[in-house]
């Protein structure tokens, strides 16, 4: 017999035998997965952007199928409504999660914190945090370069020009939580939304004493403490010269507001204070 097929013949047969072998392997060892894994996994949104926690989509499906609630898992980019539907697939309660949304926690502006240096390197926040204070005098502020609109594959951040800061299209973000990452100063935070929108944030994360803050931005908080004076709900704490506003005990008063000397809490998406006129003395008779 020719030795072509010889050799073509005992290929063969090894093919064969070593296909057999897996294939009894696959079923001994095989591991049934719920079929509700792929129906769950249908209804999310499918951007395996990570901000629940787990890896991707697939993964999140299969937590809430183990899962014996829904209680503290949530896709943040489905939100509530993709989470009904998951309810619904596995026979449980939908559980009402406070929508997100990512804040940028400083105001140093180009006006408020001039530029000290020039940076000739790569336009990369990360590198410029490695290198050095960055181009301003504030060691904590944002450094400008965008990482964080690179990193949000929403489109729901964008460097404003005028400032030299990123801001939140707060109807594009899905509190993900890419930008939160991507900021090597952890200058971005998801807070919570708030009735109609409206939340009040300390926009700075400088933990300099007074006097070094406000030589560095003129925006900057200088710890004073006035704020924490102010409110009558404790949502306010001051550490390491920094002040902190708790989203879950600030009632939105807006008298921390007023306090500050610097402007460096605001009232986000709240109508503007109507100033009062001044009363008119009533003439003598």
């Amino acid at each position: 017999m020719n030795i072509v097929v010889i050799a073509l013949l005992v290929l063969g047969v090894t093919g064969l035998t070593a296909a057999i072998l897996l294939f009894v392997t696959a079923q001994k060892f095989k591991v049934e997965e719920d079929p509700r894994i792929d129906e769950v996994a249908e209804v999310l949104p499918g951007a395996n952007c990570g901000g629940c926690g787990f890896a991707g989509c697939r993964a999140l499906a299969e937590a809430c199928v183990k899962a014996d609630s829904l209680d503290g898992l949530l896709c943040p980019v489905g939100g509530s409504e993709t989470m009904a539907k998951v309810a619904g697939i596995l026979g449980m309660e939908s559980v009402a999660a406070e929508p997100m949304v990512a804040v940028v926690r400083c105001n140093g502006t180009c006006e408020a914190r001039p530029k000290t240096s020039e940076f000739n390197g790569s336009r990369s926040c990360q590198i410029m945090h490695s290198c050095y204070v960055g181009e301003t005098a504030c060691p904590f502020g944002c450094l400008g370069c965008g990482d964080c609109v690179a990193a949000c594959q929403f489109g729901a951040l964008s460097m404003n020009p005028e400032t030299g800061l990123p801001e939140v299209d707060e109807e594009k973000c899905t509190s993900c939580g890419k930008c939160v990452k991507a900021c090597p100063r952890q200058l971005i935070e998801l807070r919570k939304k708030g009735p109609k929108s409206r939340r009040i944030v300390v926009l700075c994360r400088n933990k300099d004493k007074g006097a070094v803050t406000r030589k560095a931005c003129l925006n900057g908080c200088i710890g004073c403490g006035k704020c924490q004076k102010e409110c009558n709900f404790e949502a306010i704490t001051v550490e390491n010269n920094l002040a902190y506003i708790d989203f879950n005990k600030c009632r939105l008063c807006r008298k921390c507001e007023a306090a500050c000397p610097t402007g460096a809490i605001h009232a986000i998406n709240f109508p503007p204070r109507k100033v009062e006129e001044p009363k008119q003395e009533e003439a003598n008779v």
